[in-house]
């Protein structure tokens, strides 16, 4: 999916929501636990109920890697499962030495090679732009950059001062990122509880996607997101995760993942111009 069909997938949904599907096996309503895959019977339950209110997907990798090839096989049907009008993130946050970011990139895009095909996957910047760049070798993949996250530790980081203290490091990151490739193929990650942060990085990137996490069971506010972020073009991505998969522990747990859902898309049906 290019800029041009994501941006007109927000405009006809009127919705810029991305589900996170960090569907944790512990966690699943215990009706479920019986099923020959638990997890993929509770995400096909979830993509169904949110299909109408959501543009975007994001599997966490982590939880399915703990579950070993089980996983593995529960992250591939759910991904064919996601319809082919949603665009869909591996959030796996890789950060390697070049040849071992190429099979990261295969892994996630190559469908020949581990049976995934992601339109996105999430990147770790740490190691500079050769462990980046084999992410941009798959023609229509997008590489979404960790730039400033909503976890209280990026202070550590990515908000200390640098380059004579004239800037922070998670602005050096986006400007260097914007030499290695344009807004067509590289998105930022911008936590949404550094809601008076986006300004700034919408001076810094202006055109760019931004996945914001942090929205619902994190505090973030998608009013202030909103207001900063949006672009003519959507230019936001807004995940929510455990408000819309715990909304409930029982039976009724979809039908509760879509009220939420439609909550979230109702509301920024308000903000698009």
């Amino acid at each position: 999916m290019n800029y041009q069909a994501l941006s007109a997938l927000i405009k006809a949904k009127k919705s810029y929501l991305c589900v996170g599907l960090d569907t944790d096996i512990q966690k699943l309503p215990s009706h479920l636990q019986h099923e020959p895959d638990p997890v993929f019977a509770f995400n096909k339950a979830i993509i169904d109920a949110t299909a109408p209110y959501a543009v975007a997907y994001k599997p966490n990798i982590a939880f399915y890697e703990a579950q070993g090839p089980r996983g593995w096989e529960s992250l591939q049907k759910t991904l064919d499962y996601i319809p082919d009008d949603c665009f869909t993130i591996a959030d796996a946050k890789r950060g390697d030495i070049g040849n071992t970011s190429g099979l990261y990139a295969r892994a996630f895009f190559d469908k020949s090679a581990a049976g995934l095909d992601f339109d996105a996957v999430t990147v770790a910047p740490y190691m500079g732009h050769d462990s980046v760049m084999p992410f941009f070798d798959y023609p229509g993949k997008w590489v979404i950059l960790l730039a400033l996250t909503s976890n209280p530790g990026s202070a550590d980081f990515q908000r200390q001062s640098v380059d004579n203290d004239t800037q922070e490091l998670f602005e050096t990151v986006i400007e260097k990122a914007n030499t290695w490739a344009s807004h067509e193929q590289l998105m930022f990650v911008v936590g949404a509880t550094q809601a008076e942060q986006l300004c700034r990085i919408r001076e810094l990137a202006p055109k760019h996607f931004l996945l914001v996490p942090g929205v619902g069971a994190q505090g973030g506010s998608l009013a202030d997101v909103s207001k900063n972020g949006l672009t003519p073009d959507g230019g936001l991505l807004v995940n929510a995760s455990r408000s819309i998969l715990y909304a409930s522990s029982g039976t009724d747990f979809a039908e509760a993942a879509a009220a939420e859902a439609r909550a979230i898309q109702q509301e920024m049906a308000t903000y698009l111009v």
